[in-house]
């Protein structure tokens, strides 16, 4: 993981809280997730608050803030809209936020029961989430773009990962991808790092997303790569169904070659820099061999 660049202590969330959202300083505060660009406590039994600890992530941060309100009236499962904006303040150089606490476990350590189920309602989030992006939306130069855009970094992580994974095979699929028609239609709203540690099960069921900092504007493919990271085989024709029924986007063949490709990219990017994070190096593994499958 890269290194923080602030310690977001207890004490300085606490005395954050004090300063900004006196309401809600004297609730419980206790740290839940570490993640590569924010620190996360959970605030009470409400509410957690997401502090970045990089400068990049604060421009993430920053994003949330913005769009998750105006998108949030749309989407058919629950996401983090902020409920408090905090500031940077007492040495913490960046704006910060609470919002409220979704219940349930990651996907990626609580896979859910149904696949059927949950290719359904992640089809139609995504068919919601994938209309035509605001003229000012975030672009991100990593998400959304091209697969084109992704072929150098895509060699270098194969090169990383070395014998981990079967570089003919990985390379087909990436030259079959690449060989697809690009997105052609009006850019959409993208979430952008749809992996299953980032999806929310509870009582067995899929019950939210979360982590729209890398929200974008672009080729919806690069949502549509969950498929192969938490969809068995089987179910990808109802998650496809399902997406194609309830969605604007025009979903052709080839968005599903493009989201193949995604899949390809994000899995050796997860194995080939997550040495220190075993949850993310399995979700790699778990998505590469889906994909070369």
């Amino acid at each position: 993981m890269p290194a923080a660049e602030v310690d977001v202590s207890p004490d300085l969330v606490r005395r954050l809280l004090a300063d900004q959202q006196p309401d809600l300083a004297h609730l419980p505060i206790e740290v839940m997730a570490n993640g590569w660009d924010n620190v996360t406590y959970r605030v009470g039994d409400a509410l957690v608050a997401r502090l970045p600890r990089r400068e990049v992530a604060a421009r993430l941060v920053a994003h949330e803030q913005r769009w998750l309100p105006v998108l949030e009236p749309r989407l058919p499962l629950p996401v983090p809209v902020p409920v408090r904006v905090g500031q940077p303040d007492l040495g913490y150089p960046w704006p910060w936020s609470v919002v409220p606490f979704l219940p349930g476990q990651v996907a990626s350590r609580n896979p859910p029961a149904d696949p059927g189920d949950t290719a359904v309602r992640l089809g139609t989030f995504l068919a919601a989430l994938h209309t035509p992006a605001a003229p000012d939306a975030p672009v991100n130069p990593y998400r959304g773009v091209p697969l084109a855009e992704r072929h150098v970094t895509v060699a270098e992580n194969l090169s990383i990962v070395g014998d981990l994974v079967d570089h003919r095979a990985a390379m087909r699929v990436w030259e079959t991808a690449l060989a697809a028609p690009r997105w052609d239609g009006a850019p959409a709203w993208v979430h952008g790092d749809l992996h299953p540690a980032n999806i929310l099960v509870h009582g067995g069921r899929v019950s939210g997303v979360i982590d729209f900092g890398d929200i974008t504007s672009g080729d919806p493919a690069t949502d549509l790569s969950v498929a192969w990271m938490l969809l068995p085989a089987e179910s990808r024709d109802a998650f496809r169904n399902a997406y194609e029924t309830a969605g604007q986007c025009a979903a052709g063949d080839e968005i599903w070659v493009r989201a193949r490709g995604w899949a390809l990219a994000l899995s050796l990017a997860f194995l080939a820099h997550s040495a220190d994070n075993p949850m993310m190096t399995e979700i790699g593994r778990h998505t590469i061999t889906a994909v070369l499958a």
